[in-house]
């Protein structure tokens, strides 16, 4: 099933086209990969399918529905999570932000967001650490958190812009393998936007490279010319899953 849908999109910043000519289709069961050099457009395609930025040509559909209208379907790990390490917020109390599109201005967390909350604690496996403050866990436990933020509203789509910067090595491992289980168990499609294209290609089923247009087949394959178009250099990589990054020397 088609959940995703993005024909001919063209979003400008005054007279600069930011994105051109996308086409991207996702289906539910996708975890793709999305990489591409600085620059290159990769978190406005995020904010397009939020709906938080409107394109200036195009069609871009979420859910058969405007993505302004199919947010509560959509969970959004945006790509730096800014808190002060010293405020005393427990990790629960962190995921309960996630529901705030449900509880409303007014209202009160009741009994169902509390479970909520603790349900999506136990999907990323930080249940027991729900009331231990947010700035006494590690990196990799504070992603955990901010994915777990991201799961309480019951998402099908769940976008993560650049989710392990500053995450180390081991628990980078941790975190794509937390991802995949979210994916191929509990259903959810995955749209990540990376630049360690070596490690997401364990993990992910498809890979798109963007740099202003989208290059893009369907599957885990780019080819020498996808990559060095993206990225303007030269690049000897890749096929079948298992990319190498080995460059040439620039010029």
């Amino acid at each position: 099933m088609k959940i995703v849908s993005i024909s001919d999109l063209w979003v400008y910043r005054g007279e600069h086209a930011v994105l051109e000519d996308i086409n991207l289709d996702l289906e539910e069961d996708d975890f793709l990969g999305l990489i591409g050099p600085n620059g290159g457009g990769k978190s406005t395609l995020l904010k397009v399918m939020l709906g938080l930025i409107k394109p200036d040509r195009g069609k871009v559909q979420v859910f058969g529905l405007a993505p302004q209208e199919a947010r509560g379907r959509v969970g959004y790990m945006p790509q730096k999570t800014l808190f002060d390490q010293g405020f005393p917020v427990k990790a629960l109390e962190v995921v309960l932000m996630g529901r705030y599109s449900r509880a409303g201005l007014l209202r009160r967390y009741g009994p169902k967001d509390r479970e909520a909350a603790l349900q999506a604690l136990v999907a990323v496996g930080m249940k027991d650490l729900a009331g231990r403050e947010i700035g006494a866990l590690s990196g990799g436990e504070q992603q955990r958190v901010f994915v777990a933020r991201s799961l309480v509203s019951e998402p099908k789509l769940l976008l993560l812009d650049e989710p392990t910067a500053g995450v180390d090595a081991a628990q980078q491992t941790e975190f794509y393998d937390l991802l995949c289980h979210l994916n191929r168990e509990i259903g959810i499609a995955i749209v990540l936007v990376s630049h360690d294209i070596t490690a997401i290609s364990r993990h992910v089923n498809k890979i798109a490279c963007l740099n202003q247009r989208l290059y893009y087949h369907g599957s885990k394959e780019l080819t020498n010319e996808d990559i060095e178009k993206a990225y303007g250099c030269p690049v000897e990589m890749i096929a079948h899953g298992t990319p190498h990054r080995v460059l040439r020397e620039h010029d």
